[in-house]
């Protein structure tokens, strides 16, 4: 693997998007990380998912704070307006980065939302620092060890998940990614969203942040990491290390028309749940979301 070329540690302007938050960056595990933060009360702690940055959570942070919450959106390692180290790419390290943010705004605990790449590094935040998580929400992510064994033993979903195959090749990945200001991260977001499609003004800025120097190659990083390590030693010891349940009450949220992670792959994530578990798949049908609702 060869490092990325060296990137400035503050926050690129192309991130810093006007709204009724609050823009700052705080330390955690030997990194800086950007935020951005609304409201008070309880913790709400958002992670995004590829190719997103924080400003996926947009919405959210307005919704939250009304009711009550104190609801920060960070950028990952590597993403965004957060520090792009060589290296630390690992989903432990990056769940140790999460749970450092939460140490840092001075809470005791918070409740984690993710998705994508945010929600396996929520469930790894949880397995691995308990004591931090107070509650778990999923969207569109299996539990690390449901992910593992349907990428090694289902074909469909290997099949789905071809882009992650796709970003073990060098150098490529990230040319792609930043080729014509970004085009391909919005052809993606297209491709992987459901039947509304998505803003423009959004695509914009996700096209935006992926063109940050060594952005690309950060984002892709961590994917990289999930299947080279599948045989390796450190990440048969993750794998191993993930079979201690989650002890917080968890939300599974899910897509049935998701085209990168099937139902199948993402249900029985409960199976490494003591606590409270509620698994809720979203359905669409020929005209309108209907929601299936069931718990274990």
């Amino acid at each position: 693997m060869t490092d990325p070329a060296p990137a400035p540690a503050q926050p690129a302007s192309a991130v810093l998007l006007d709204g009724p938050w609050s823009h700052r960056d705080v330390a955690a595990n030997g990194a800086r990380f950007h935020i951005a933060e609304l409201g008070d009360g309880p913790l709400v702690l958002l992670l995004h998912g590829f190719p997103q940055f924080w400003w996926t959570w947009r919405h959210q942070l307005v919704a939250l704070a009304d009711a009550g919450f104190r609801a920060v959106a960070m950028d990952l390692r590597g993403v965004g307006g957060s520090d792009r180290t060589p290296r630390g790419y690992d989903p432990a390290n990056l769940a140790l980065d999460v749970t450092g943010v939460i140490r840092s705004l001075g809470e005791p605990d918070a409740a984690l939302v993710g998705h994508d790449l945010g929600g396996y590094l929520a469930w790894t935040a949880a397995t691995m620092r308990p004591k931090l998580v107070r509650r778990l929400a999923v969207a569109s992510m299996p539990h690390p060890r449901r992910w593992r064994a349907a990428m090694l033993r289902d074909v469909k979903q290997t099949r789905a998940g071809s882009h992650i195959w796709g970003f073990q090749r060098p150098w490529i990945p990230e040319r792609q990614l930043t080729a014509d200001d970004g085009a391909l991260v919005a052809e993606l977001i297209h491709e992987w969203s459901g039947p509304r499609p998505p803003e423009e003004e959004a695509l914009e800025n996700y096209r935006r942040a992926m063109c940050i120097p060594s952005a690309a190659h950060c984002a892709v990083e961590p994917y990289r990491w999930m299947v080279r390590s599948l045989a390796r030693p450190d990440g048969i010891q993750f794998n191993r290390r993930m079979k201690r349940p989650v002890r917080v009450p968890t939300l599974h949220l899910h897509g049935s028309l998701d085209p990168v992670l099937r139902t199948r792959s993402a249900a029985g994530s409960g199976e490494y749940v003591e606590a409270p578990y509620r698994w809720r798949l979203f359905v669409a049908p020929r005209r309108f979301p209907v929601l299936k609702d069931a718990t274990d």
